[in-house]
């Protein structure tokens, strides 16, 4: 039997939310799978992935092929460089601690690096957030600049009629 480890859609039109399954080649894309190997959703800056990297390498070890974008995501979370320290394990080439120290060390640099653009994000939101509310002050205090006159002219003309009635009541 062919065993696939492809995406399952599921969510929304417009929301598309991610299972990484494996699954028999011949079913269909969204049908029954063997078992579920983790998520992914796309919405999210950056995306999320959530990776049962212990069965997925398990799973590639049996034979199971990867569809494009399930090499991408599996790649990206370190399963298939897991399954390739592993070949180096079982060839005599590596030690297990040789390849887990490997690992844990890819793990690490990969977080960081997620970390940082995470924090860039945050960032660039926070500047984005002041600039709006500069924008919004400046907007706001050009509209009150350009009513206060019209307000004053007012006051002005009614008080122009009054006093135009005093005098006029003082002459009489």
């Amino acid at each position: 039997m062919p065993v696939k480890i492809r995406l399952q859609r599921h969510g929304k039109k417009g929301k598309p939310y991610y299972w990484i399954v494996a699954a028999d080649a011949r079913s269909k894309r969204d049908g029954k799978y063997l078992e579920k190997l983790g998520a992914y959703n796309p919405n999210t800056n950056p995306a999320t992935i959530e990776l049962n990297i212990d069965g997925a390498v398990q799973w590639l070890q049996n034979g199971a092929q990867p569809t494009d974008t399930a090499k991408a995501i599996l790649s990206h979370k370190g399963a298939l460089l897991k399954n390739h320290l592993a070949g180096g394990v079982r060839k005599g080439a590596l030690t297990e601690e040789q390849a887990e120290a490997k690992f844990t060390t890819w793990v690490e640099e990969k977080e960081s690096k997620v970390g940082a653009k995470v924090d860039s994000l945050a960032k660039a939101e926070e500047e984005a957030k002041a600039k709006a509310l500069e924008a919004e002050k400046a907007a706001n205090e050009a509209r009150i600049a350009a009513a206060a006159p019209v307000v004053e002219e007012e006051v002005a003309e009614d008080e122009t009629p009054a006093a135009e009635a005093e005098a006029s009541n003082e002459e009489e």
